[in-house]
């Protein structure tokens, strides 16, 4: 059986305010308050109209300045799952410590809305600092959904060892599941627009999603597809109902299903423990 893994990167204001290109400046973030305020609403009405359970990847500092709609994402049984506190990419902090610092302020975050520590995590712009994988196995974190070593099947997350004057190590794994993600199941890179980049055919964006889900049918099995969107990006007009078009296909697939990330992450423990 197939899984699909509606996925929401619910950064709201906070990837805003570490824009160098743009800058941190009222208008950047009012794209992010529509996300909360429109955006995510918007979204939650469309899966519950499908009964359909997601992933939000959500910021500590998302959940801390939205707490209304966090807890409506939890309380209509979406998981909440770590996305850093304030939306730095790993690779920026200044150290290990720090960045530590920054994702056991998330974990404060998301256990005052739900009650419950996270199990999964995916860093803020699917970047690793050469501490994240140890880091995110010190603190018990059970899976991640941020790398690329796969296409449609889980794996086990790796320290690697690569250095510039010989050959590359795949390293020692580690106990975390990975759950593959693509820049080509991604809105962001197509549909957000950034200071030097335009609009890709929206229609063909949501076309090749729905060929890349179909081909996976086709030629992998039991694969995880995993589709990544952004409530201020996805949330606008039209690209709900295509949204929408997207999951009923999905529906209308007998050898597929949704499923929340923790849930493939369990499925795949079961499976190889």
């Amino acid at each position: 059986m197939h899984r699909v893994c509606l996925t929401f990167d619910f950064d709201a204001v906070s990837p805003w305010l570490h824009v160098d290109d743009e800058g941190n400046t009222p208008v950047n973030r009012s794209r992010g308050l529509f996300g909360a305020e429109v955006g995510a609403p918007r979204l939650l009405d469309l899966l519950a109209d499908h009964d359909v359970r997601s992933t939000w990847f959500t910021p500590g500092h998302t959940l801390d300045s939205f707490p209304d709609i966090a807890a409506r994402v939890h309380g209509e049984g979406h998981g909440i799952q770590h996305h850093g506190w304030s939306h730095t990419r790993p690779g920026d902090y200044d150290s290990r410590e720090a960045e530590r610092e920054d994702v056991e302020r998330g974990i404060e975050s998301i256990e005052r809305v739900t009650g419950e520590r996270p199990t999964g995590y995916r860093s803020p712009s699917w970047d690793f600092s050469e501490h994240t994988p140890e880091l995110l196995a010190d603190l018990g974190f059970e899976w991640d959904s941020s790398a690329m070593a796969r296409e449609f099947e889980p794996y086990r997350l790796h320290v690697d060892e690569a250095p510039v004057d010989g050959p590359y190590d795949r390293g020692r794994e580690l106990d975390v599941v990975e759950i593959p993600v693509s820049w080509q199941r991604d809105d962001w890179p197509a549909l957000a627009h950034t200071r030097g980049k335009g609009f890709a055919d929206e229609a063909a964006v949501f076309r090749a999603w729905r060929e890349s889900f179909d081909w996976m049918v086709r030629n992998v099995a039991d694969g995880v597809f995993v589709l990544t969107t952004h409530p201020q990006v996805i949330g606008q007009g039209r690209r709900l109902e295509r949204l929408g078009a997207f999951v009923e296909h999905v529906a209308d697939t007998p050898e597929a299903r949704f499923a929340r990330c923790a849930e493939v992450a369990a499925e795949f423990r079961e499976r190889r423990p």
